[in-house]
C-alpha cells in the first residue's frame, strides 16, 4: 500500500440483517490491531454503528453524516470523533436524521452522489482506511458511499436461502456508480454466518461465485459473541480474543492487507 494513501471501503448490500454493520465494526478492530488508523462513517439512519462504538448516543450529536452530507460550508472537523468506544478507531456519527438527507441532497446539491466524496477529501493521507457502513437500499446514501470509495465489500448471508437475494442489482447498481467513481473495484463478496457442514451454506457460497465470484477465502462464522459485543459496546478482541468468529475477522483484515499490498 502506498505511504499516506487513505483507502475507501464502503460495506454495501440493500438486504437488511446480513452483516455490514458487523463487518465494518469489527474490520475497523482489526485494522487498528494491524496498525493502522481507521475512520468509520456511518451512512445508515438505523445508526447501530454509533450505538455501538460511540460514546455518546447519536441524538445527543448535533453534527452526523446528516448535517456533513447537506451543508454547503464542510463541517467535517465539527463531525469528527476520535474518541471511541474502540481505541484507535475514529467516527463520524450516523442518525435518524439521514432519512431526510436523501431528499435535501436531491434538492440542494448540484452533484447530490457526490458529496460525501469532496467533503472527506480533507482526511485524505490522515487515516489508513475509511470504511463506510451504508444503509440497506441503493438510493442516493449507498450511492454517495460508492461515488467516495475505492472497493466495496458486499457481505452475503450465508444462512438463509435469501441470502443472494438483489445482489444482482446491486451489481448493477455499482456499474452505474463507474460513471462518476471509475476507480471503483469489488474488493471482494464476503459469506457470514458461514458453516461449511450446512447444505444451504454451501449453495450460497456455490451460487455467490458463479454469480458475483470474488469471494474471500475467509469467511465469517455464526457467533453470539457478535450480540454480546453489541450490547457491552465492545470488539469481539475485547469480549474474547481467542474465538473462532474474532479470530475470522482478524484473518479477514489480514487478507485484505495483503490484497491490497499486492
Amino acid at each position: 500500500m502506498e505511504t499516506n494513501k487513505t483507502q475507501i471501503i464502503a460495506v454495501a448490500n440493500h438486504k437488511g440483517g446480513c452483516g455490514k454493520t458487523t463487518t465494518v465494526v469489527h474490520l475497523a478492530a482489526e485494522l487498528v490491531e494491524c496498525g493502522k488508523r481507521v475512520l468509520i462513517v456511518d451512512l445508515d439512519p438505523q445508526a447501530n454503528v454509533s450505538l455501538h462504538i460511540g460514546k455518546q448516543h447519536p441524538s445527543e450529536i448535533s453534527i452526523t453524516s446528516a448535517e456533513l452530507l447537506t451543508h454547503e460550508e464542510n463541517l467535517l472537523v465539527d463531525a469528527l470523533e476520535e474518541e471511541t468506544n474502540f481505541k484507535g478507531v475514529s467516527l463520524i456519527y450516523g442518525s435518524l436524521n439521514l432519512g431526510k438527507t436523501e431528499d435535501q441532497l436531491k434538492e440542494y446539491s448540484p452533484r447530490p452522489n457526490e458529496e460525501l466524496k469532496y467533503k472527506l477529501e480533507p482526511l485524505f493521507g490522515i487515516y489508513d482506511f475509511i470504511l463506510i457502513d451504508c444503509p440497506p437500499s441503493l438510493k442516493i446514501l449507498t450511492s454517495n458511499a460508492l461515488a467516495a470509495a475505492d472497493y466495496v465489500i458486499i457481505p452475503i448471508e450465508s444462512g438463509s436461502q435469501y441470502g443472494l437475494y438483489g445482489v444482482t442489482d446491486l451489481i448493477n447498481h455499482i456499474s452505474k456508480i463507474h460513471r462518476i467513481n471509475p476507480k471503483l473495484k469489488l474488493l471482494g463478496t464476503l459469506l457470514i454466518k458461514h458453516d461449511k457442514r450446512q447444505n444451504v451454506c454451501k449453495l450460497i457460497q456455490d451460487e455467490t461465485n458463479n454469480t458475483v465470484g470474488q469471494l474471500f477465502e475467509t469467511t465469517i462464522p455464526t457467533s453470539t459473541k457478535v450480540n454480546q459485543a453489541a450490547i457491552l459496546k465492545q470488539s469481539l478482541i475485547d469480549i474474547d480474543k481467542k474465538s473462532k468468529i474474532r479470530l475470522s475477522f482478524s484473518e479477514l483484515a489480514n487478507e485484505i492487507l495483503v490484497k491490497l499490498e499486492s
